[in-house]
């Protein structure tokens, strides 16, 4: 997996735009900049409107993002926007965005990781009648053997966050992604850092893992050839943990339709009444209220977890007050 999408010749480090194979909330609306523009605007409050606000983008594809936020927060020039992205700087991107293959030592603002830890690379295991065991793939062909047994590292984390019950039962060892998001946290001196992904808890994991492949827009079989992305749900609780070992002072896990409603995405169609005395604003209205819908679908975009941990300050007052949800396993849209 580590070498199908970042390697030489990788998924990712050639070039490949996330846009051309699946949709996510960035690609459906800018209505999504302009909900996470708010989080940037409380932040700010937070720390109290520091000289220069981070706002870093992990895992950022082509940039749209930050491209997006950048203008709706405003700040008075006090934004810097970072996108952290192996792929190369694309073309057209605003010069004032910096692009950069790794996280800055320091951050003080929000971190945005916008479906970046389904794609950290991590390892198959397969409960046998020998016991668990890793699973082995064939990077040409995808044909899979029984392996090793997992490292006692990797046994301490699927003892505590995977248990295997049944033979053929199987887990994504998420112990690489815990030390991806902890290294997040650890270097966030003051604000927000907010991971957004497919997601699941201890007592909803899936028995047959979630692994799977996408190109063109398609679900395809995840062969680790560099072909296409390659990913698999987030363990998104034991990232949790991991970030208060790393120094989060408050968490919070919910929904994508959760967060967004509170940030005001609503979804409503607008009265009737508009249609007859602004059409205009009224098929705005209506447009946005699509767009809404789509982002806080429960069986899509909205199902997603979002995992909200904060150094140094409160959660956002807006998302605090939002009821804590622990669900979820949606499917990327194609």
């Amino acid at each position: 997996m580590e070498r199908a999408l970042y390697g030489q010749n990788g998924f990712y480090t050639r070039g490949e735009r996330p846009a051309a194979h699946f949709r996510t909330s960035v690609h459906a609306s800018r209505r999504f900049a302009e909900a996470v523009a708010r989080l940037v605007t409380e932040m700010d409050e937070a720390l109290g409107h520091p000289a220069r606000f981070d706002l870093v983008d992990v895992g950022a594809g082509s940039g749209e993002l930050l491209d997006e936020i950048a203008p709706a927060a405003g700040l008075n020039g006090r934004l810097r926007p970072i996108a952290v992205e192996v792929a190369p700087r694309p073309t057209g991107l605003a010069p004032a965005i910096e692009w950069r293959d790794r996280l800055p030592d320091s951050i003080t603002g929000l971190v945005i990781a916008n479906e970046w830890l389904d794609n950290v690379p991590l390892d198959v295991v397969e409960l046998t009648g020998a016991g668990p065991q890793l699973v082995v793939v064939d990077p040409d062909t995808g044909a899979e053997l029984p392996g090793p047994t997992p490292s006692a590292e990797d046994t301490d984390w699927l003892e505590r966050w995977w248990p295997l019950r049944e033979p053929g039962d199987r887990a994504e060892l998420g112990r690489h992604r815990c030390s991806a998001w902890a290294s997040v946290i650890e270097r966030v001196n003051g604000g927000m850092a907010l991971a957004i992904d497919y997601a699941h808890v201890r007592d909803q994991r899936p028995v047959y893992g979630t692994l799977t492949g996408y190109r063109d827009g398609h679900c395809v079989s995840p062969v680790p050839d560099g072909s296409c992305d390659i990913t698999a749900h987030v363990a998104i609780d034991a990232c949790a943990e991991a970030g208060v070992h790393a120094g989060a002072t408050a968490t919070l896990l919910t929904t994508q339709r959760t967060a967004l409603r509170a940030l005001g995405l609503r979804g409503a169609r607008p009265p009737l009444e508009l249609a007859r005395t602004d059409p205009r604003a009224y098929l705005h209205a209506l447009r946005a209220a699509g767009e809404d819908a789509e982002l806080i679908d429960r069986e899509g975009l909205g199902g997603f977890g979002w995992l909200v941990q904060t150094v140094g300050v409160d959660l956002p007052r807006v998302l605090a007050a939002a009821k804590p949800r622990r669900e979820v396993t949606p499917d990327r849209a194609g």
